[in-house]
C-alpha cells in the first residue's frame, strides 16, 4: 500500500500537528518503507525564507517522476524529512496557482458547495496549497500506478488548509482512498478563544451559525465538506469527536488518538547528559534574566505551545502560580520555582543584554504593554523578587535551536524540566503533556484535553506524584482549578528526592502506553475504512 499524507506543518515545524506527524513517520515506514509519501509546503521558495533544517533534497529519488513533473508544470522538490523513519518528502511552490483561485474556488463551489466568498487572511495561501497537494499527488499516482498496478493508495489530508486537496484527488483520481483529520474543529477553537462558554451550552451551538458569527463562513466550510466527502473521516480524541457531531454534522469514522514516537528520547547515560546540558542552560538563562543568584536545589518547571491565552491555560498557569507564590512565601519554605513560559510571540529578536529593560523576557517584544502575559504579570505582581520562592521567565519565541538565546531545540530543554502544567480549557488531544511524560517530567493537565481523558480512561491514580495529574475544568469551576494547579506544584515541589524519581518513572510509564505502536493500528484501520469506501 502506498501512504500519501499531507499538511502544511511537513517539514514545517509550527504547532502539534508537526510532532503528530513526525513522530508517526517512523511507523509508517515500518509498514510500508518508502511506499509513504509526505506532502508538504515549499516555504523556502513561497516566502522566501531560510532553508528548512528538516528537509534534505535528494534529486536521485524518482528521477524520472522528478522530470514528468517539472515538464507538467509543477513546481516541486524530493527529498527526506529529518525525522526517526526518514519518509520521502514532497515539498510544494503553489503560488503560481494564486492567479487562478478565483476559477479553482467557482469549481469547488459548484462541485462540492465549498463558500469560499468570504476568505481572508491565509485562506488562499493553505487553499492553494491544497489544490497543488492534489495535483502533485494524481501527477504520483498515475507515475506509480503504472509501476505498481496492483498496490492500494490512500491520500491522507491534515486540517482545513489541505482540504482542496481531496476535493481534487475526489474529483480526478477517486481510486485512491482519502482520508480527512481535523484535529481541532475551527469552530469549536474559535468558540473558546472568543470566551464563549462552550461546554455548559455546547448542544446549542450550530457549527454554520457561529461561521457566520465569528467571521470563519470559508475555512468552516472547507472544513465540513471535506469532513463530508472524505472515504474516512477521523479526529483525536473522543473530546474531539464529539464536536465534529455536533458543529460539523458529521460524526468520526473512528478516533485515532496521537501517539508519540520512542527514538526521540536519548536512553541511559545520554539521558543524563542531555537533561545536565539542558538545566545548566535552563539556569544561566534564569540568572542573567534576574541579575542574581538561583539556589542549588531550585526547581524548573514550564508551560508551552501556541498562543492562546485562554484555550492552552496560559491564563489558570499565570494566576496560578501567584497561589502557589503566595503559599511558599507565607510558610516561609520550600523549593525555590523557576516557571519558563515558552509561548511564541510578536518579537523582534533576542536581547542583547538580559536582565535590562524588562526582567521576564528573553526577546524584545513588540507590544509589551498589550501582551497577555506581561499585563498579567503586572497585574499579579509576579515580579521575580530575590526573595520570592517563584519566579516567571517568558520566552516569546520558537525554541528551534536558533532563537539566539537558549539555541536549543525544545525537546532539548524539556528534557531539563521537572514538571510542566498545561491548565488547558480547550486542548482536543494535548501533545504537550504527552511529550512531557515521554521525557519523564510530570504534568498537569484537565480534563479538557484527549490525553488528559485517555489518562483517566487507564484508571489509577491521576495525581503529579503518579506521574500525570488531571484536573477538571468547565466553565464555572475558576477558583477550584487554580487552588488544584497551584496545589499540585506544592506538593511536587514538597516531594523527596526519591518520590521525585518514582513520579518521573510513572511519567514514563504513562507515555509508554501511548506509544505508536500502540496507537498505529487506529490508522491502519482507518486507511482499510478509506480503500473499502473508495470509487474503484
Amino acid at each position: 500500500m502506498y501512504i500519501f499524507e499531507t499538511s502544511w506543518e511537513v517539514c514545517n515545524r509550527v504547532g502539534g500537528i508537526y510532532a503528530v506527524l513526525s513522530t508517526r513517520a517512523a511507523s509508517m515506514q515500518r509498514i510500508a518503507k518508502d511506499k509513504v509519501f509526505f506532502f508538504g509546503p515549499d516555504i523556502e521558495k513561497m516566502f522566501h525564507t531560510a532553508p528548512s533544517p528538516y528537509f534534505t533534497e535528494t534529486k536521485s529519488l524518482l528521477p524520472t517522476w522528478q522530470k514528468q513533473a517539472a515538464k507538467a508544470g509543477l513546481h516541486v522538490r524530493i527529498g527526506r524529512w529529518e525525522v526517526p523513519g526518514r519518509p520521502i518528502a514532497i515539498l510544494i511552490d503553489t503560488m503560481h496557482l494564486m492567479e487562478e483561485k478565483n476559477a479553482i474556488y467557482a469549481h469547488a463551489w459548484e462541485l462540492f458547495g465549498v463558500k469560499s466568498h468570504a476568505a481572508y487572511g491565509d485562506y488562499d495561501e493553505s487553499s492553494m496549497f491544497g489544490h497543488g497537494a492534489g495535483q502533485v499527488m494524481t501527477s504520483l499516482y498515475a507515475y506509480l500506478h503504472r509501476r505498481d498496478p496492483n498496490e492500494p493508495f490512500v491520500a491522507h489530508f491534515n486540517e482545513w488548509q489541505t482540504a482542496f486537496g481531496l476535493f481534487y484527488i475526489k474529483e480526478h483520481c477517486p481510486q485512491i482512498g482519502t482520508l480527512f483529520t481535523t484535529h481541532a474543529t475551527g469552530i469549536g477553537r474559535s468558540i473558546a478563544g472568543n470566551y464563549k462558554p462552550l461546554y455548559d451550552f455546547f448542544d446549542c451551538y450550530n457549527g454554520n451559525q457561529m461561521a457566520e458569527e465569528l467571521n470563519m463562513v470559508s475555512k468552516h466550510s472547507a472544513e465540513r465538506q471535506a469532513a463530508h466527502f472524505a472515504d474516512c473521516f477521523t479526529t483525536v480524541s473522543d473530546i474531539t469527536a464529539r464536536e465534529c457531531k455536533q458543529l460539523l454534522d458529521k460524526p468520526v469514522d473512528i478516533v485515532t488518538p496521537n501517539g508519540f514516537e520512542p527514538d526521540f528520547v536519548p536512553c541511559g547515560s545520554a539521558f543524563t547528559a542531555a537533561r545536565e546540558r539542558a538545566r545548566a542552560k535552563l539556569r544561566d538563562v534564569a540568572e542573567q534574566v534576574m541579575a542574581y543568584p538561583l539556589p542549588d536545589d531550585c526547581l524548573f518547571v514550564c508551560t508551552s505551545g501556541r498562543y492562546e491565552w485562554r484555550n492552552k491555560g496560559i491564563d489558570a498557569t499565570l494566576y496560578s502560580l501567584r497561589v502557589l507564590r503566595d503559599k511558599l512565601d507565607t510558610i516561609r519554605s520550600g523549593k525555590t520555582i523557576v516557571a519558563y513560559i515558552l509561548v511564541p510571540a510578536w518579537q523582534s529578536g533576542p536581547k542583547e543584554e538580559l536582565g535590562r529593560d524588562d526582567y521576564w523576557t528573553t526577546h524584545r517584544l513588540h507590544n509589551p504593554s498589550e501582551d497577555h502575559i506581561i499585563c498579567a504579570l503586572h497585574e499579579l505582581g509576579l515580579y521575580n523578587r530575590p526573595q520570592s520562592r517563584v519566579k516567571v521567565i517568558f520566552v516569546p519565541s520558537y525554541l528551534n535551536g536558533n532563537d539566539g538565546i537558549f539555541n536549543m531545540p525544545y525537546y532539548d530543554l524539556l528534557i531539563g524540566m521537572d514538571a510542566t502544567l498545561f491548565p488547558s480549557y480547550y486542548e482536543p488531544w494535548g501533545y504537550t503533556p504527552l511529550e512531557s511524560n515521554a521525557f519523564h517530567v510530570p504534568t498537569i493537565t484537565t480534563d479538557k484535553a484527549g490525553y488528559g481523558m485517555w489518562i483517566r480512561e487507564q484508571g489509577g491514580k491521576c495525581n503529579i506524584e503518579s506521574g500525570a495529574q488531571v484536573i477538571t475544568r468547565t466553565d464555572s469551576n475558576w477558583g477550584e482549578l487554580i487552588s488544584a494547579t497551584a496545589d499540585a506544584l506544592f506538593r511536587f515541589s514538597m516531594l523527596t528526592p526519591d518520590k521525585v524519581a518514582l513520579a518521573r518513572e510513572k511519567a514514563a510509564q504513562i507515555a509508554e502506553k501511548a506509544e505508536w505502536k500502540h496507537f498505529f493500528t487506529y490508522y491502519e484501520q482507518a486507511y482499510q475504512i478509506a480503500l473499502n469506501k473508495r470509487t474503484k
